[in-house]
């Protein structure tokens, strides 16, 4: 357990993740307060309280005198759970099909360095097309999503339109082809404004996603950055033996992911943000 977070909170995220990844199934009873204290070596009460507000939040229910069970509503709790199995071309299937937005903010600001930097702004001060969007997976929120785009081109993309439509749509539709895209994941933490946004405890684990998305001629023309709530995410490849010169080596194998997704691959690049 981390001393920087509150106990009770550990607990409570530790539990429900247990849940969401289906440790325990819908209807069955979880361990007694005196056994998951003993098991997260904290006290009674600090359990308690973590119960307390799991039941507050619907993923358990509390009968007296029978014990404490999870909840029965498996599409409850399906639906914060957001599991990939196969690529990363997965995660952004089951987005396109399944997140809505929550809120869209589209404005002009100064962005880090480093955004400057892979934009190829030449002026440190120079204010680009920042657009700001809290993505839903169900009635859940999912992930703070950060846009940086080249005034020139950021000034064309209504709010009203990214309601509707995935950016990338937006922008093939003002006539920019992407040739190229560098994607950086890892594991961060959330800061408060994150924290803020996707209903969460700071400093929880999240996975941060940045894209650098280039046209012809490796020109860069926007900066993608989502953090992705850690406690619902889990992103699984598959992988088999391959024989080669220097032996048996493990690639990806992505045969079931093109059954799965029918011939709807080609369309796939419209919705990577």
């Amino acid at each position: 357990m981390n001393d920087a977070f509150p106990a009770y909170l550990q607990v409570m995220q530790t539990i429900k993740s247990w849940i969401i990844k289906k440790e325990f199934t819908p209807g069955e009873k979880i361990p007694s307060e005196n056994e998951l204290a003993a098991k997260f070596k904290m006290s009674r009460m600090t359990v308690h309280q973590a119960i307390g507000e799991l039941v507050h939040e619907g993923f358990i229910i509390s009968r007296r005198g029978h014990g404490t069970f999870v909840t029965g509503n498996d599409a409850f709790i399906n639906s914060f759970g957001l599991d990939f199995s196969g690529s990363v071309d997965d995660l952004l299937f089951h987005q396109m099909l399944k997140v809505k937005m929550k809120s869209v903010i589209v404005d002009s600001a100064v962005p880090p360095r480093h955004v400057s930097e892979a934009l190829r702004v030449r002026n440190t001060n120079e204010e680009v097309t920042r657009i700001i969007r809290v993505q839903l997976l169900g009635p859940n929120r999912l992930a703070h999503v950060v846009n940086y785009l080249p005034q020139e081109i950021g000034s064309k993309v209504l709010e009203k339109d990214l309601h509707e439509h995935p950016l990338l749509t937006i922008l093939n539709k003002l006539g920019i082809q992407f040739t190229e895209v560098t994607q950086t994941i890892e594991a961060s933490f959330a800061d408060r404004e994150v924290a803020d946004k996707l209903e969460m405890a700071a400093g929880l684990p999240i996975l941060f996603v940045e894209r650098i998305m280039y046209t012809q001629g490796h020109k860069p023309v926007e900066v993608y950055q989502a953090s992705y709530r850690g406690d619902v995410n889990r992103l699984m490849f598959r992988l088999k033996p391959v024989r080669g010169s220097n032996g048996k080596r493990w690639v990806q194998d992505n045969r079931r992911k093109a059954q799965k997704h029918d011939g709807r691959l080609g369309k796939l690049a419209d919705h990577l943000t």
